[in-house]
């Protein structure tokens, strides 16, 4: 399986797991000309975007130490404009979240 399909899954993984936990889902990869988002769920009045990582060991660490100040930062201004474009009036939240080689999901809120 080629990467983008092994990100794909991720993010199905993902966003099912979240749907259980009563987050209805908006768009996966939405994107444009500057910036992309994984996917974009909300929760009662709140947005979340959410970036997706996948990792097939531990050996070059968690996927979360690939969420860098960089890449924080072009998740804000993607968020930014999703919720400019989309007239968005309630709170938005950054997730992050990683998959593992078995499935399991972890969820972390990113500041």
């Amino acid at each position: 399986m080629d990467t983008t399909s092994i990100g794909r899954k991720a993010e199905e993984t993902v966003a099912k797991h979240l749907e259980k936990e009563g987050y209805k889902l908006v768009v996966k990869n939405w994107r444009n000309r500057f910036c992309e988002i994984d996917l974009v769920m909300t929760k009662g009045d709140e947005v979340y975007f959410i970036e997706v990582k996948y990792r097939s060991s531990d050996r070059q660490g968690s996927g979360f130490e690939y969420i860098t100040p960089k890449k924080l930062k072009q998740m804000r201004f993607a968020a930014e404009y999703w919720i400019s474009v989309n007239d968005w009036d309630g709170d938005a939240i950054l997730l992050a979240s990683e998959v593992d080689n078995r499935g399991s999901v972890q969820v972390l809120e990113l500041g």
